[in-house]
């Protein structure tokens, strides 16, 4: 990664999506925009964290051995990237960048010329919204389920 681009964390401009990232100056197309940064745990620990401590929204996987954890690391702006293609879309917002991992490292490379002030949008995947979603309706459903508890 050669230019450090001027980078702020503000509210996203996707609906229900918390913050988001944001560039201060122009990033011309094919550019590493930031390395996403995390404690390196293994494929095992990140499936240990997200089914006993619910933490699994900011992993990044490289390989069985090597996974990037931005869970607790929110100085690290690159986790703050978003979905344009996720759950709360909003029309003419595109995602804009892909990420892109060398060296056992993961950065975010613009796929199109982005202007200063506009937000950072990364694919997240299909796979990672196929979980999403399956989380969610079994949500739905273990909802459903103490509501009838409650009313017996």
């Amino acid at each position: 990664m050669k230019k450090e681009f001027k980078l702020v964390v503000k509210k996203s401009q996707l609906p229900k999506s918390g913050k988001g990232l944001y560039t201060l100056e122009n990033i011309p197309k094919g550019e590493y925009i930031i390395e996403y940064k995390g404690e390196i745990i293994t494929d095992k620990e990140a499936t240990r964290r997200a089914a006993e401590d619910d933490c699994y929204g900011y992993m990044f996987y490289i390989n069985k051995n090597r996974c990037i954890d931005a869970y607790y690391t929110t100085e690290h702006k690159a986790r703050y990237a978003n979905d344009a293609a996720g759950l709360g879309r909003v029309e003419d917002l595109k995602n804009n960048s892909v990420y892109e991992t060398i060296d056992k490292k993961c950065f975010i490379k613009s796929t199109r010329n982005i202007k200063a002030g506009e937000e950072i949008f990364v694919s997240y995947g299909k796979e990672y919204w196929k979980v999403i979603k399956e989380n969610i309706e079994i949500e739905k459903q273990n909802k459903k389920l103490a509501q009838r508890k409650r009313k017996k």
